[in-house]
């Protein structure tokens, strides 16, 4: 704070996603604090023109009759490719997310020409060097217990189908994988196992916010799990599951390595 002049809470989130490293906060801090301005429009431009209009050939035959195509002006699956390729990240890697999160995109796999140049010059990217160079900081905010939460609940309308109010079962395992990758919760592959065998049904909303407040709140023991308590009757047939199959025994921790 006094090399700074951060305020105390802009100092502990620094130090917090740094695992309180002093010299990874500055960085963090410094990063944070790029003028936004600093982004020149044109470039973004540019680099928006370089992924936008990468067709399908369904959606090529649509725009070479002159039909009406809602996505003309959009980013879509091979541009996302495309510029996973140039900064040479995986597809799948969580960081990707991360960066959606950040323009605030509404749909998995697409992003509008707002959503794209608003995003990057919200973190001071005009260039695919700047956008490489800041892959590090987007990472380590995952780190941080209240980014990670705020990702976490816009993963779930991020990646449901459009006009659909709950997430398709495969898609939502997919992204829990992902995302207690980062955040590691050692009951994730039973809690997918145990909605494939007992629930193949679409996930709401309420069950994918309170599954981060079970796996955030509860011990891996179940220890100080409270059957009386208020979680959704999915999480409740969980617990059911685990200790009907010996996998947890509540209070005591089981052998990992042997369970899963």
């Amino acid at each position: 704070m006094t090399i700074t002049g951060a305020s105390e809470k802009v100092a502990l989130q620094a130090l917090k996603v740094c695992d309180w490293s002093l010299e990874g906060a500055f960085d963090v801090f410094y990063s944070q604090s790029q003028v936004k301005s600093s982004a020149d429009t044109r470039r973004l431009e540019e680099l928006y023109n370089r992924y936008k209009g990468k067709l399908s050939i369904i959606t090529y035959f649509i725009t070479r009759y002159h039909f009406f195509d809602p996505y003309s002006d959009m980013i879509l699956a091979d541009g996302i490719s495309l510029l996973c390729n140039d900064i040479q990240v995986d597809p799948q890697d969580i960081v990707m997310l991360v960066l959606s999160w950040h323009m605030k995109a509404a749909t998995m796999c697409e992003f509008s020409k707002q959503e794209f140049i608003s995003g990057l010059q919200s973190l001071g990217i005009d260039s695919l060097e700047k956008l490489r160079e800041k892959l590090p900081f987007m990472r380590s905010e995952m780190r941080d217990e209240h980014k990670f939460r705020e990702i976490y609940n816009f993963a779930f309308s991020w990646a449901k189908e459009k006009g659909q109010k709950s997430l398709a079962l495969d898609t939502a395992i997919g992204m829990w994988q992902l995302l207690f990758a980062e955040k590691q919760w050692p009951l994730v592959d039973h809690w997918c196992q145990f909605l494939q065998a007992r629930h193949n049904k679409a996930i709401s909303r309420d069950t994918w916010s309170q599954l981060l407040e079970f796996a955030r709140n509860v011990d891996p023991a179940l220890s100080n799990y409270d059957a009386e308590g208020a979680w959704p009757y999915l999480i409740d047939e969980f617990v059911e599951y685990l200790t009907e199959n010996n996998i947890v025994q509540i209070g005591q921790m089981s052998d990992w390595s042997q369970k899963c």
